[in-house]
């Protein structure tokens, strides 16, 4: 039988198919080429980011110890560097039960040590924790000892003592179990200096009040860590992420300034304290270069103990705190702790007098040359509104009237003026409007104000004077600055720059003129009144011999208009031709019977000026020999 083999022929493959299959292969090794490429750089920027955080998850889940690394808050310091704020190195004495308790041979010598060495540990108490937490490895048994304590104790427990017992035999004792947890506690220097502008720090670093409150964040800064754990070989590794540090804040502030301020408001309302009463409700003092905005000193009187910011025994008697309820109390406090330059409104009387005058001048309302006739009062819709002196002034130019505060004058001014002119540049100057001032609590005064459509012929007459119409002392301040420097509206600031600990630059301020409020010309002829006002009118007191300043006077009736209810200023500048420095102080509410005079704050203001204007250098005049001006410190005295 014959078999016939059938050869079969080897099929092709197809090469279309083959290069498809090449091609596919090819889109596969880049895309996964592509994703682990991808991958790496994703890591790399994970590590690069956020490596640190990973590698805190990582140690947390191998953790065999870890502690937190406090971060020092920044400094805050005056304009030449002086400390006013600061942390110190603090203390937590730890015990450690457990350790000490596995070395019955030092215990009782540990014992006895550290309730020597620190005066709130008591031995009977260090026995009881001991005792009920036998395995507790945290304890505090002291906070916030001092460096100096904890140094100590810490030579003493480096050292092995060996005392011989009772049968002869020489035992080697070393304290164990002990431990210190670093902190940090907030010191102020100058304990009330510049209080309510500072303002104090709470649990937790944060900042309550003022520049501690104003730049919390800033001050703060990120706590490090320790971190120690077992790797796979059962070897302890350690971790360190070190601590970054608060930033420091340079102020505008000089400490020297301050503290003349601080003194004279404090010297005078000791003078007139009595039967349990404060001196005022409230006096304050606020010191600038009106040719920047930079604040030299802000003070207020009363005021507290930054290191003992809830202590109220140095204002009040024991007796008045005993009948205080806590609603009462806490009221006491905040009247302490409030900036009244910043966060209080009132009328700020005839010191608003030159921006009438100036309004006058600018809108050519008024020339300068008129005169007016003051016999007493100004009569609108019915009501007799009355000059400070109800007799009358008789016959006063514009300078007069500002040499004298008459109201009566001033209402005459502002009906030529006008209600739309009067309102438009009191916006202009700032009344009503945030200064933006870098401090906390700023007051709103935008309610207080009238504006075009309800400033009537009244409301007109009566701010025209200072009254009806509400400022703060800060916003009044730099308005008046622009009176004197030219024109320009600065915007007022306290901190200077900031910087890290090294000493780098992390914010540098410049000066910012906000607006101009007037020209130059306008200016001049203000600050020719402004000095006859101190030189021959209403603000002699507060001048000094040998410089050439300008001011103006206010004494304003508080609401309810009544007897015994004023509130009495000053606002000044020298030298007259390129004023370099502007004061302004204020006493609410003198504690005396005959209140309206406001020779008390010019008195306050002479002496503060008879001290800082040799120390800022101001340029002296030679003044002729029977000048009226004030040379020596004036006595704090009761009218």
């Amino acid at each position: 039988m014959q078999v016939r083999r059938i050869r079969r022929e080897k099929k092709k493959p197809n090469p279309r198919i083959l290069k498809r299959m090449v091609r596919r292969l090819g889109v596969v090794f880049a895309g996964i080429t592509v994703l682990f490429v991808v991958l790496i750089g994703r890591l790399m920027y994970i590590e690069h980011t956020s490596g640190s955080k990973y590698e805190k998850i990582v140690l947390s889940q191998l953790e065999y110890d870890s502690s937190t690394i406090p971060y020092k808050r920044g400094d805050i310091v005056d304009s030449k560097g002086t400390v006013l704020a600061t942390s110190v190195d603090v203390y937590n004495v730890i015990l450690d039960a457990k350790l000490l308790n596995g070395d019955e041979a030092n215990r009782e010598y540990t014992i006895e040590n550290v309730a020597r060495s620190f005066a709130e540990v008591e031995e009977e108490d260090v026995k009881k924790a001991l005792d009920e937490r036998p395995d507790a490895q945290y304890i505090v048994l002291a906070k916030k000892v001092s460096y100096e304590e904890m140094s100590a104790f810490q030579e003493l427990a480096d050292e092995t003592v060996k005392v011989t017992d009772a049968s002869g035999k020489e035992v080697a004792h070393k304290i164990t179990g002990i431990w210190f947890e670093k902190e940090y506690d907030r010191v102020y220097p100058y304990g009330k200096l510049a209080a309510s502008l500072l303002g104090f720090v709470s649990a937790g670093n944060n900042g309550v009040l003022g520049l501690e409150n104003q730049f919390n964040d800033t001050l703060n800064g990120i706590n490090g860590r320790s971190y120690g754990y077992l790797n796979t070989d059962n070897n302890l590794e350690k971790t360190v992420v070190e601590p970054e540090n608060g930033k420091t804040i340079v102020t505008t502030i000089d400490t020297n300034i301050q503290s003349i301020v601080e003194k004279e408001i404090r010297m005078w309302n000791k003078a007139f304290a009595s039967d349990g009463s404060l001196g005022s409700h409230n006096t304050a003092c606020l010191v600038m270069d009106p040719s920047s905005g930079r604040i030299l000193a802000m003070a207020n009187y009363p005021t507290f103990d930054l290191d003992d910011p809830w202590n109220l025994e140095h204002i009040y008697s024991q007796q008045q705190l005993d009948e205080m309820d806590p609603e009462q109390e806490l009221d006491a406090l905040n009247h302490l702790w409030q900036n009244f330059c910043v966060s209080s409104t009132y009328e700020p009387g005839s010191t608003a007098k030159p921006f009438t005058v100036a309004t006058g001048l600018e809108t050519g309302t008024l020339r300068g040359d008129e005169t007016y006739f003051c016999d007493g009062y100004e009569e609108i819709s019915g009501y007799k509104i009355h000059c400070v002196n109800r007799n009358g002034h008789g016959m006063e130019t514009v300078e007069g009237a500002l040499m004298d505060s008459c109201n009566d004058a001033l209402m005459q001014m502002s009906y030529v003026i006008g209600g739309d002119n009067f309102a438009e540049y009191q916006e202009i100057f700032g009344f009503g409007q945030k200064t933006n001032i870098d401090l906390p609590g700023e007051a709103r005064t935008d309610t207080l104000i009238f504006n075009k459509d309800n400033m009537s012929t009244i409301n007109l007459a009566t701010n025209s004077f200072g009254q009806n119409f509400n400022t703060t002392m800060v916003q009044l301040a730099s308005a008046f600055a622009s009176l004197v420097n030219g024109g320009k509206l600065y915007q007022p600031y306290v901190v200077d720059r900031i910087q890290d600990e090294a000493g780098n630059i992390i914010y540098d301020r410049e000066p910012v003129i906000e607006k101009l409020t007037i020209s130059k010309e306008t200016g001049d002829q203000m600050k020719g009144y402004l000095r006859s006002v101190v030189k021959e009118g209403t603000g002699s007191i507060a001048g000094v011999r040998g410089y050439d300043l300008g001011g103006k006077t206010g004494t304003a009736q508080k609401v309810p208009r009544s007897e015994g209810n004023y509130l009495v200023s000053f606002i000044g500048y020298a030298p007259q031709d390129n004023p370099k420095v502007l004061i302004y102080t204020i006493i609410d509410t003198p504690n005396t019977p005959d209140q309206p005079h406001s020779s008390y704050a010019q008195t306050i203001t002479h002496n503060i000026l008879i001290q800082i204007l040799p120390y800022l250098n101001i340029e002296t005049i030679k003044e002729p020999e029977d000048s009226n001006t004030i040379a020596d410190r004036l006595p704090y005295v009761k009218q």
